[in-house]
């Protein structure tokens, strides 16, 4: 309450205060030292604030009266004329505040109080007698803390009323103020004591905060003691006499300020303060609204008591605030000792498991070592073995060769011939090489880890974590080719949740469910192996901690009418020379090698061609359908895993698991078109050689999965036509011959 005492201008207790127009007090005698005179009706500027090219008036000291002396204004009006009229209106702001009912103010000091004040000007002669409170008309008083100013009457200061209810809270504050400086603990063993803090009524002993807590505890016996301020300590606003008298108790009445032997005892509502009878008498309040002082006294004391609750309960709340941010502390406080506690784990987490890690990778590393210097003892022991035998049976050999015998020479010299021939080709090529190499063939790739190390951080979430929106489909990247579909999708903008992966699912092609198909953080997905001349239907979430998100829209997808595809290297026997960008075939060996296509069939109609480019020496190729692990070094159809028709220059035959069957009249030759006709609707294989049939359909009940396939050697060589329409007139076949 201290601070509500203090005026805005000396920063001491009032002294004399008086209310000011806009509801403001200040001391009378800082009133007299911020009261202006301006002439001719005119505020008053400063030097500074005189127009350009005007001479300022000359310095003078301060008002009498005031106690000051010369101030900083009256240095810089000095200042002012001396730079010869320096414009510095610029550099100051003017604020009207007519629409209040008062004039403009000027730029001001600060007061000790913090408060800005007017500052001291040279004032006309005529202004000291004003700001004594008797001036003549035309000087105005600024507010120090509104900034408003107000133009003082022929009565001066003693125009504005005294504020006697402040000026007896004040009385009363120093009073108690002084009697609680005086009121000591009567229990402490300090020199000197304590100042009081407490006063007990029922043991009626005076306690400072110490030995209240220990000599008189808020429990036991003393829990029903009531304990009170100090004799004379200031209360709260309107709480307690505080050693004070209660209102009106032996005070003085106040007396009007224009009649001074009438008291107060009516209220003027348009003017806001209390007039008596005589004001009513004299006209000057008789049209104006006039109540009862005790009626507007007891409203007025109403409306305070009822503002005093709203600030009292958002004090409580401040408390209570207060509190939650002292508790907000601690566990600042302890959830960083746990968070860092948890941090030490986790990274001691990481160092044991990498440290467990490099024990294996050197139990690797050891294991390989033993492993080379095995190999290594290994060889040296049979290379020694087989040197000495060498150097033996090289010695022994130059003994018989100086022996002159010739019958004895021959009689073990076919056979010692074979023995050193034998010795000699023991040391075959990459006898005398190592084995195993001084390096070791390990590679330890560190770098995803120590990437992974340096961003190493925490993840914090602006937001409230939910389930990831809905993804978009991006239409113009999705496509088909043959029978693959690629997908791709993203994030709606502005989607503040993280996404931990994607889930994309496909139906079966015919209208059956869904299935998963792709999980994984890629936007982009390319499904293979899907039926030909089919229509899937796709969609996607997206998944995270909190959950699954919503399907997103279904995008339908169809794949192609027809088969384009052409001969696959990955997959074809190492002898196969393919050509052509893939669409040309033939073999660099006399041995039939077989090569796939690739596409691969489980639905439909297929129908492709292969050109004969070259026949030499009456091969037999086979053409036909295979399965993915056919075996690829002797001619189609001679495994279980292979349907095929192999021709020559006359006939042909049908063969499954070296089984031959239906053999037909007509073979192939140079510039010969063989086609292919896969049903898989009806499961069955048929082939044509120049656009006419050959023999009956070859197999019935094929089922599965096939890929276009073809066995030939180094005699013959074909090129691969697909993306062909299926044969709607099909000419009378042959007929098989006997």
């Amino acid at each position: 309450m201290e601070e509500e005492l203090k005026c805005p201008v000396c920063g001491s207790l009032f002294r004399e205060p008086i209310i000011l127009p806009c509801s403001h007090n200040v001391c009378l005698p800082c009133a007299r030292t911020i009261a202006v005179q301006t002439p001719e009706n005119e505020q008053h500027l400063p030097a500074l604030l005189q127009p350009r090219g005007s001479a300022p008036p000359a310095a003078a000291a301060a008002a009498p009266g005031t106690g000051l002396g010369p101030g900083p204004a009256a240095s810089l009006d000095s200042e002012c004329a001396a730079g010869g009229g320096v414009d510095h209106a610029d550099k100051l702001s003017l604020h009207s505040e007519t629409d209040s009912g008062y004039g403009s103010y000027t730029p001001s000091l600060k007061s000790p109080n913090g408060v800005r004040v007017l500052p001291l000007v040279p004032a006309p002669p005529g202004a000291a007698a004003a700001q004594r409170g008797a001036g003549p008309a035309g000087s105005s008083l600024t507010c120090p803390q509104c900034h408003r100013s107000a133009s003082l009457d022929q009565r001066g200061l003693r125009g504005f009323q005294r504020n006697r209810l402040l000026e007896a809270i004040v009385q009363r504050y120093q009073q108690g103020r002084a009697a609680a400086a005086a009121a000591k603990c009567q229990l402490c063993d300090r020199s000197p004591p304590e100042p009081a803090a407490v006063l007990c009524e029922q043991c009626d002993v005076l306690y400072c905060a110490a030995c209240q807590l220990r000599c008189h505890p808020a429990r036991g016996p003393f829990a029903k003691h009531r304990l009170v301020p100090p004799p004379g300590a200031p209360g709260p606003p309107g709480g307690g006499d505080g050693g004070g008298k209660g209102a009106g108790g032996g005070r003085k009445l106040p007396t009007c300020a224009e009649h001074d032997l009438e008291n107060y005892s009516m209220y003027c509502v348009s003017c806001r303060s209390p007039v008596c009878y005589q004001c009513l008498e004299d006209g000057r309040h008789g049209k104006h609204d006039v109540k009862a002082l005790g009626a507007v006294w007891k409203q007025h004391k109403a409306q305070l008591s009822q503002a005093l609750n709203g600030v009292s309960d958002k004090a409580k709340e401040a408390k209570e605030f207060l509190v939650q941010l002292k508790n907000l502390l601690q566990q600042i406080q302890e959830n960083g000792l746990d968070y860092e506690a948890c941090l030490v784990a986790q990274c001691d987490a990481l160092v044991d498991a990498l440290t467990r890690q490099k024990a294996k990778l050197l139990t690797k590393v050891t294991k390989e070592r033993e492993h080379k210097l095995k190999v290594v003892w290994d060889q040296i022991n049979h290379c020694t073995l087989k040197l000495r035998q060498s150097t033996g049976l090289m010695e022994y050999c130059l003994e018989v060769i100086k022996e002159n015998d010739p019958s004895g020479f021959l009689q073990i010299s076919d056979a010692l011939i074979k023995r050193v021939q034998v010795s000699q080709e023991q040391w075959v090529k990459g006898a005398l090489e190592p084995k195993v190499s001084a390096e070791f063939d390990l590679t330890l790739d560190s770098e995803p880890l120590l990437q992974a190390i340096h961003q190493l951080d925490f993840i914090q979430m602006k937001f409230p974590v939910t389930v990831p929106p809905v993804p978009l489909l991006q239409l113009e990247k999705c496509c088909t080719r043959n029978n693959s579909v690629t997908l791709a999708w993203r994030m709606p903008p502005l989607s503040h949740n993280p996404v931990e992966g994607y889930i994309l699912e496909l139906d079966d092609g015919d209208g059956g469910q869904f299935r998963e198909v792709y999980v994984g953080k890629e936007t982009l997905c390319t499904i293979d192996g899907l039926h030909f001349n089919s229509t899937y239907n796709a969609r996607v979430k997206a998944f995270n901690s909190s959950g699954v998100g919503p399907y997103s829209k279904t995008v339908i997808l169809q794949t192609s009418d027809v088969a384009w595809f052409t001969f696959d290297p990955s997959s074809a026997h190492r002898d196969i020379v393919l050509s052509n960008d893939n669409q040309t075939a033939t073999c660099s060996s006399y041995d039939d090698r077989v090569v796939l296509g690739t596409a691969a069939f489980s639905k439909g109609v297929h129908y492709w061609e292969l050109h004969v480019d070259r026949y030499d020496n009456h091969p037999d190729p086979a053409f036909g359908i295979a399965r993915i692990n056919v075996v690829k070094d002797m001619m189609l159809g001679k495994d279980d895993k292979a349907w095929a028709m192999y021709v020559d220059n006359n006939r042909s035959w049908f063969m499954h698991c070296n089984s031959h069957t239906n053999r037909t009249e007509g073979g192939v030759c140079k510039g010969a078109t063989v086609g292919v006709l896969l049903d898989l609707n009806k499961h069955n294989l048929t082939f044509y050689i120049n656009g006419q049939q050959q023999g009956p359909p070859a197999f019935e009940n094929v089922e599965g999965v096939f890929m276009p396939a073809l066995s030939l050697n180094r005699n013959v060589q074909v090129t691969l036509h697909t993306g062909l329409e299926v044969p709607q007139c099909v000419k009378q076949p042959k007929l098989p011959s006997n």
